[in-house]
C-alpha cells in the first residue's frame, strides 16, 4: 500500500507545480459566464478546470473591483483634456530641450574658433 502514494504523491506534486496560471482576461471571462447564468457554476469550473471556490474568490474580487470604480475610489482617472494638455506640455518641453541644445552646440562651436582649451567644454 506504501507504493501506490508514492506515484499518487508524485503526481500531486507534478499537478502543482503546473498550475495553470489565468491572466486577468480570462478570470473576467469566466465571471461573466458565470454571472450569465447558462450553465450551472459546477460545470463551467469543470469546463475551466478551476474549484468552486476558486471561482468565487474570482466572482467576488470582479465585484468589489467593480463597485469601487463605480464609487469612484480610484488613485487617478484621467480625462481626455488632460491627457491632450500633457501632451501638448510635452511638446513644448521637448521643443525648449532641443533649443537649449542648440544654443549649447553654438556656444562651444563660437568657443573652439576662439582658440578657448577644449578641455573646459
Amino acid at each position: 500500500m506504501a507504493r501506490s502514494t508514492i506515484p499518487e504523491k508524485v503526481v500531486k506534486e507534478i499537478q502543482r507545480r503546473t498550475r495553470r496560471k489565468f491572466s486577468s482576461e480570462e478570470k473576467v471571462r469566466v465571471v461573466l459566464e458565470g454571472l450569465r447564468g447558462e450553465e450551472s457554476i459546477a460545470e463551467l469550473c469543470r469546463k475551466e478546470g478551476i474549484s468552486p471556490q476558486q471561482y468565487y474568490t474570482w466572482s467576488k474580487e470582479f465585484l468589489e473591483a467593480g463597485k469601487k470604480r463605480l464609487s469612484g475610489d480610484t488613485e487617478r482617472e484621467a480625462t481626455s483634456t488632460e491627457v491632450s494638455s500633457l501632451r501638448k506640455e510635452n511638446e513644448q518641453l521637448k521643443a525648449a530641450l532641443a533649443e537649449s541644445i542648440l544654443k549649447t552646440r553654438v556656444l562651444k562651436e563660437s568657443l573652439s574658433g576662439m582658440g578657448a582649451d577644449s578641455e573646459y567644454l
